[in-house]
C-alpha cells in the first residue's frame, strides 16, 4: 500500500530544546494510524511540524509524493490537509455557519455533506447561527472536526478528540471519525482514549521522547497488556 504521508529523519528544534529526535514513518492512503504515548513524548510536536506551525530542522516531509517540510501551513492546507487541533480552534466571534464556510475556503458548503455532519453532531445545527464562542466545550470540538472534514480533504491530523469530552459526545465522535474513515480518508491520530484508539486504529506508532520506540498493529497492541505496561506505563484496558 502506497504512503501518503511519508517522514524521514525528521528533526523539530524549539528553541534550545529538540523535540523530535530522527522521526521516520508511513501513512498509507485510506489507513488510520494511531500515534500514542505518555505526555511529552512528541505527539504533538509531530502534527505541528507536519502542518508546518513548527519548522522541521531536519529531514523531509513528503504529501504523496510532493515535499511539504518548509512550506507554510496554509499551503499545507490547500494541498488537502485538516487539523484538527488539541485547542478546539475555531473562530469564537464568528457564527456556527461562518465558521464552517470559511473552513471551506472558496468552495460553497455542499448541503448534502452538512447534513451528514448533523447527523452525527445535530448540535451544530442548533446553533448554526450562533456565536461559536458561546458554545460548550463538546460542541466547540465538534465544530472544530465539522472544519476539518467539510470538505474531502486527503489526510486528516487530528489532536486528541476525545479529550475532556462527555462519554455521549465520546460515542458520536468515534461514530463519525468510524464513518469518515469507511469512505476512505487517510487520517493520523493522537489519541489517549484507548477504547477510540482501539475502535479507529489500523496500525499505531508509540512515541517516547521524541522518538518512535514501536510501530505495528492496532489490534496486536490492544491485545497485549503487558506490551502497554512497558511502552505506556499503564494499562491502556483500565480506561476503556
Amino acid at each position: 500500500m502506497t504512503a501518503l504521508l511519508k517522514l524521514a529523519g525528521v528533526h523539530t528544534h524549539v528553541g534550545r530544546y529538540h523535540i523530535l529526535q530522527g522521526i521516520d514513518f508511513d501513512v498509507p492512503h485510506g489507513q488510520t494510524i494511531m500515534l500514542l504515548g505518555r505526555n511529552g513524548a512528541g505527539k504533538t510536536s509531530t502534527l505541528r511540524t507536519i502542518m508546518g506551525l513548527w519548522n522541521a530542522s531536519a529531514g523531509q516531509i513528503s504529501l504523496d509524493g510532493q515535499r511539504i517540510e518548509g512550506s507554510a501551513t496554509p499551503d499545507i492546507a490547500r494541498l488537502g490537509v485538516g487539523y484538527v487541533p488539541e485547542t478546539m480552534a475555531v473562530f469564537s466571534d464568528l457564527t456556527v455557519k461562518e465558521n464552517l464556510v470559511l473552513a471551506a475556503r472558496d468552495a460553497p458548503l455542499d448541503d448534502s455533506r452538512l447534513e451528514w455532519i448533523f447527523g452525527f453532531f445535530p448540535a451544530l445545527r442548533r446553533f448554526w447561527l450562533s456565536r461559536a464562542g458561546g458554545l460548550s466545550g463538546g460542541q466547540k470540538q465538534m465544530l472544530s472536526i465539522a472544519r476539518a472534514i467539510v470538505e474531502p480533504r486527503k489526510l486528516l491530523l487530528i489532536d486528541e478528540p476525545t479529550k475532556g469530552l462527555a462519554p455521549a459526545i465520546v460515542v458520536a465522535l468515534i461514530e463519525c471519525l468510524a464513518e469518515i474513515k469507511r469512505r476512505g480518508a487517510t487520517i493520523l491520530m493522537v489519541e489517549q482514549n484507548f477504547h477510540a484508539a482501539r475502535e479507529l486504529g489500523d496500525k499505531v506508532l508509540v512515541m517516547d521522547n521524541g522518538k518512535i520506540v514501536h510501530r505495528g498493529e492496532m489490534a496486536a497492541l490492544a491485545a497485549d497488556v503487558t506490551l502497554q505496561e512497558r511502552l505506556l506505563g499503564l494499562s491502556l484496558e483500565a480506561h476503556q
